[in-house]
């Protein structure tokens, strides 16, 4: 289970395709990692497989692939998050690591230093997007602030904005979504009430 609070950015390295994708993942962790660990690649919980001081290896299957944004090349910048300890802050909200699949960015408009996003969600996922409520995109929690039909938008502050490759995403591009897994469970039990 993790957060939503981004706190290191980590870089492709190496990526080979021999069967599932493996990764090395070079990051600036002050804490070694575990083999066996999770951590959330861009919103995708993943498992650590080898590590080493400063770069970490992982594996991707073809399921993962399928719902995640083509950004696993060499060179692509990652936002790193270590899974929740029992005690420790949740700073953002419940977030699964499992992504649901990919929203794609409509607009990008700068507002009173801050900047507006309006993204659209697949079809299927719309109906779990509400007002004020939470969504996880590239695995940065963020607060929804309208919905209008699949369509929605979120208000990155400058700081998110820094601090995150968010500022590097333009029209067109698609980023990993995970809807809130509270309004997950809702439609479920509403859809067999």
């Amino acid at each position: 289970m993790f957060t939503g609070v981004i706190h290191h950015i980590g870089t492709i390295i190496e990526a080979k395709q021999q069967g599932d994708l493996t990764l090395s993942i070079a990051h600036d962790f002050a804490a070694a990692l575990s083999i066996g660990e999770s951590i959330a690649c861009n919103g995708a919980c993943l498992t650590v497989v080898a590590c080493e001081e400063n770069n970490f290896t992982t594996q991707l299957s073809s399921e993962t692939l399928t719902c995640t944004a083509a950004r696993w090349g060499v060179g692509e910048k990652l936002h790193l998050e270590r899974a929740m300890r029992l005690g420790d802050a949740l700073d953002g909200h419940l977030v699964t690591g499992h992504v649901d699949g990919l929203a794609k960015i409509i607009s990008v408009a700068p507002e009173s230093g801050s900047h507006i996003l309006s993204l659209e969600a697949p079809y299927d996922l719309a109906k779990f997007i509400a007002a004020k409520g939470s969504v996880t995109l590239d695995g940065i929690s963020l607060t929804v602030n309208k919905v209008e039909g699949a369509q929605f938008w979120v208000n990155i502050i400058p700081h998110t904005w820094n601090m995150t490759t968010l500022g590097t995403r333009k029209m067109g591009d698609q980023v990993n979504i995970e809807v809130d897994l509270i309004a997950r469970y809702v439609a479920r039990l509403n859809s067999h009430s």
